[in-house]
């Protein structure tokens, strides 16, 4: 019982704070399940992270739907994935017309202007961690070839991340398994 009640826990609070879509609660996530309960390793995350990445969905529920599965079966994977949608399905209701109504008001997008410094420091931290431990597990050229290749094929390119994400999984399995 205790276990379904943590699962719960894990994803409810990043579904609850994490304002600003998936990418926004997987530092928070990460959080719950490496930090808080001890579920899963940086490393294990990070790869957990790639492969969701690589799948199509929201990247929020197939984190949920995988660790709550892990974590829990069945049950784990329903829960989890109940806590990670119903913040937001509980706000959307009960907001919605509030916020349709001063959706122009300055102060509102103010607000969500100025929580985008905070949610970019999350995801720097969590990219910190991912460098620190990739460094550690395969090495500073290996890192950083990686790392400049991704960046020139998504950004200068313009290959879908998935297919990054995919070659850069089949790369490590080939040559650093």
């Amino acid at each position: 019982m205790k276990t379904y009640w943590e699962i719960f826990v894990a994803f409810f609070i990043p579904g609850i704070v994490g304002y600003g879509g998936g990418p926004a609660s997987i530092p928070l996530v990460e959080n719950e399940v490496v930090d808080r309960f001890n579920w899963m390793s940086v490393t294990d995350f990070s790869e957990m992270l790639a492969m969701a990445n690589a799948l199509p969905g929201p990247i929020a529920t197939k984190m949920a739907g995988f660790i709550g599965f892990e974590q829990g079966g069945f049950l784990g994977l329903f829960i989890a994935l109940f806590a990670t949608v119903a913040p937001s399905l509980i706000l959307m209701i009960a907001l919605l017309s509030l916020l349709m109504k001063h959706k122009d008001s300055p102060k509102v997008k103010n607000m969500t202007m100025l929580i985008r410094p905070t949610i970019a420091i999350l995801l720097g931290v969590m990219a910190f961690s991912f460098f620190q431990t990739s460094y550690m597990d395969s090495g500073l050229l290996q890192m950083l070839g990686i790392a400049i290749i991704s960046y020139v094929l998504m950004e200068r390119i313009h290959v879908h991340p998935a297919f990054v994400i995919l070659g850069s999984l089949v790369y490590g399995a080939l040559f650093l398994g």
